[in-house]
């Protein structure tokens, strides 16, 4: 019987300046979390503020390491930088500003040993909620969501949340297009819409930070969740087409 080396997951958390609130954060995901595991804490730049504190807490908590992006300054290639930088055979992104629920992290992770290339942690399926944030974000991607789901048949309620869980089997086959930041979830669960990749769901409240600044650039990003949007409504046409 063969016997696992390293962590089944990874944990990847892009940040910018989170300083001392990324502790109960990290401690959070670390207390909930009973699959072996990692904390990669990605970081763009030595003088980040969340650098140090990672390094203090890296004696204490088991598996917590930082790892710089390389890629170029942002989120996007933060989560591109974590991916790459890690091994597991899932993988998690989070975000380090405790907006996201640690305690079904686990459940999680039972649904991709399940089968499911992506597990979105959903807040628009039944059982799911949305606690503050800004009222126009929090519509449109409600609205993107559903349509999504119940028109181009997308498996997930909440394909733009990036409270998402990877197989290491998908990411390795998938070339990243997006270029701006949060959109990446969103790209990845069509692509594995179109592919009819197993794509599962779990209930979450998300709550919105409070402490800190969000990295979120609606008005800049807007557009490129839309191109995302687009390419899932026609490849559901196109998937029609072929039934006929």
């Amino acid at each position: 019987m063969s016997v696992q080396e390293g962590p089944v997951l990874s944990v990847v958390l892009p940040v910018y300046n989170e300083g001392e609130a990324v502790e109960p954060v990290l401690r959070a995901l670390s207390a909930a979390i009973t699959t072996p595991h990692e904390l990669v804490v990605v970081y763009d730049f030595d003088g980040d503020s969340t650098v140090p504190v990672v390094a203090r807490l890296a004696g204490e908590i088991p598996g917590l390491r930082g790892l710089r992006n390389d890629l170029g300054r942002g989120v996007l290639n933060a989560m591109k930088a974590g991916i790459a930088g890690t091994t597991a055979p899932y993988v998690l992104i989070s975000m380090a500003d405790g907006s996201d629920e640690p305690h079904i992290v686990d459940p999680m992770v039972a649904l991709a040993r399940g089968g499911a290339d992506v597990v979105a942690a959903s807040r628009y399926m039944r059982g799911g909620h949305q606690i503050g944030g800004p009222p126009l974000k929090r519509l449109m991607s409600r609205v993107a969501g559903l349509t999504l789901h119940w028109f181009a048949g997308v498996a997930t309620h909440d394909p733009t949340n990036n409270f998402k869980l990877y197989s290491r089997r998908f990411l390795d086959t998938v070339t990243i297009e997006s270029t701006a930041g949060f959109e990446l979830a969103l790209e990845l669960t069509v692509k594995a819409t179109q592919r009819g990749l197993p794509v599962a769901e779990i209930p979450t409240t998300w709550r919105d930070r409070t402490a800190g600044k969000s990295n979120f650039k609606l008005r800049k990003w807007l557009p490129n969740y839309l191109h995302w949007y687009r390419v899932a409504f026609m490849s559901r046409l196109g998937r029609l087409a072929k039934r006929r």
